[in-house]
């Protein structure tokens, strides 16, 4: 099937009795009882399908994890109470009885910075950052350091770069690392890293997955061999996510091929627009012909269509000015996240990437006067008409 009619379909319609409901109820009980307790006992042996207990799951979040599963070609799927949650468990998994050393992308979103050097360091993992896009020194960093896994986003946060995921996967499988990928700004409608070799593929199911600034949630898709690991490891550290986040999150998927198509069209425009207005002095953003990446989208993004996110620089702006542009916005929101059906705008340096220090943030070219834009379902021209008026304003 298609991806678009999976992402309608899977995980729904489970028999209950004599009905079936047309879309997955909410369960909202913390436990479960049986007529029998060798069959409770038989379901906590993993030797009979059944419920327990909620920090194991739900059936609502056990929908939810059959339906990305569906759309990531993964074998199963794990759903958590965040992105960052779906991260770290990932990248636990992916440590597990291997050496406990990370190959990293040098861009990343702000908190996988904090994970990487403030949670995992401190217990002994080794981490060590290098640029994908510049494939080469990547391969030479994981060479050298034989890493258990590799961990890069599919489009880099902000600055939205793309390394090439193909030649990544190669390198890690290469030198015996496994693959983490972060896929929250892709989706499965533009990119499926598991069908490129991915070992495991993590989303923030808050952004457009759910789509609708509404769910905090996140999920990680993987293959079989690590449904123990990563069930054990959810299941001790009680990160699984709640039933009612479950429900919004199935929801808002079912019409994500729809939201994105629509996301990325207005992208497309509202890049163009802010191209040509004298006071932004640049753009990055997937869709343009001279973008560094270009040869990595063209082969690995569908036709037309390069995302929903946006970044762009105001010209010889500090904090003051991105402050006075942000405060004139009347349409586009001012919020730190991404992915949903309206326009978010987010300032990373007081944000997303706010505890790096700046000369870091600098070297990694997240300026000052860097904006990034979550391109949202409105009107194009009612888009891009807030941003010039605000822009004008500065």
């Amino acid at each position: 099937m298609k991806l678009e009619t999976l992402a309608v379909h899977a995980g729904d319609r489970k028999k209950l009795g004599d009905y079936v409901p047309v879309t997955t109820p909410i369960y909202g009980a913390s436990s479960y009882v049986y007529d029998r307790t060798e069959d409770l006992d038989r379901v906590f042996a993993d030797e009979k399908q059944g419920q327990t207990y909620a920090r194991y799951g739900s059936p609502t979040t056990n929908a939810l994890e059959e339906q990305v599963a569906a759309l990531e070609g993964a074998e199963f799927a794990q759903a958590s109470a965040s992105g960052m949650a779906s991260l770290h468990l990932a990248l636990l998994a992916a440590l597990t009885d291997r050496r406990r050393s990370i190959v990293a992308a040098n861009v990343l979103f702000g908190q996988s910075f904090s994970l990487l050097m403030k949670v995992l360091e401190p217990t002994g993992v080794s981490v060590r950052f290098a640029d994908p896009c510049d494939i080469a020194a990547f391969e030479a960093v994981v060479a050298e350091e034989k890493p258990a896994c590799v961990l890069v986003e599919t489009v880099s946060n902000p600055l939205l770069r793309v390394p090439p995921l193909d030649k990544v996967v190669e390198i890690a499988r290469k030198h015996n690392a496994l693959t983490v990928v972060d896929a929250t700004f892709t989706t499965p409608i533009l990119l499926r890293p598991m069908a490129l070799g991915a070992d495991f593929v993590v989303h923030s199911s808050t952004k457009y997955l759910a789509g609708h600034g509404d769910v905090l949630g996140g999920l990680l898709a993987t293959r079989t061999e690590f449904r123990q690991v990563v069930q054990t490891l959810s299941r001790t550290l009680g990160n699984t996510m709640a039933p009612f986040e479950a429900y919004l999150t199935m929801r808002g998927v079912k019409t994500l091929a729809l939201r994105l198509e629509r996301q990325c069209q207005n992208a497309c425009r509202v890049a163009s627009a802010l191209k040509d207005h004298p006071r932004v002095e640049r753009v990055h953003f997937p869709g343009d012909p001279l973008h560094p990446d270009a040869d990595a989208i063209r082969r690995l993004f569908p036709k037309n269509l390069f995302g929903g996110m946006v970044s762009f620089t105001i010209k010889d702006a500090g904090r003051e000015q991105v402050f006075r542009f942000n405060d004139a916005l009347r349409l586009v929101v001012r919020a730190t996240s991404l992915g949903d059906v309206h326009t978010l705008i987010s300032y990373p340096v007081i944000a997303s990437h706010r505890e790096l220090a700046p000369k870091h943030r600098e070297r990694l070219g997240i300026g000052e006067n860097l904006l990034r834009l979550s391109v949202g379902i409105e009107a194009a021209e009612d888009i891009i008409a807030d941003l010039e008026q605000a822009l004008d304003q500065c």
